[in-house]
This record gives structure tokens, C-alpha cells and sequence, in this order.
């Protein structure tokens, strides 16, 4: 892992095209701005988990038909 600094208005670029930039920070949290294309899924963690879970049991449900 990685770990950076950055003030707001800084930017970190993952490959070319994907863009995190500070927007605010203040009251034990961080606002981030995040720009990527758009064949690139980008989910908070916790978004991620529950789609990956519907998409399981939406396999689970087809394979018990």
C-alpha cells in the first residue's frame, strides 16, 4: 500500500487517466474527487461488497432453477 500526504486541491493520478483529488478535509474526514474513465467501476468498498453479494445470489438463484 501506499500511503501520500495531500492538501486539498492535490491530486494523485493512478495510469494516465485516473484522477483522486482532495476537496476537503476537516471534522475526522477526507472529501475526495475521483475522475476516470468511464469503463472503470468506482464504488466505495461497502457499495462493492453488497453488489458483488446481490450478484452472487442472483447466480445462486439461477443455478436452482
Amino acid at each position: 500500500m501506499l500511503v501520500l500526504t495531500r492538501k486539498t486541491g492535490q491530486e494523485i493520478i493512478i495510469d494516465d487517466n485516473i484522477r483522486i483529488t482532495v476537496t476537503a478535509c476537516g471534522d475526522g474526514r477526507v472529501k475526495l474527487g475521483i475522475s476516470a474513465p468511464s469503463h472503470i467501476k468506482v464504488d466505495r468498498a461497502e457499495v462493492a461488497a453488497r453488489i458483488a453479494a446481490e450478484e452472487a445470489d442472483s447466480v445462486v438463484e439461477l443455478a436452482c432453477r
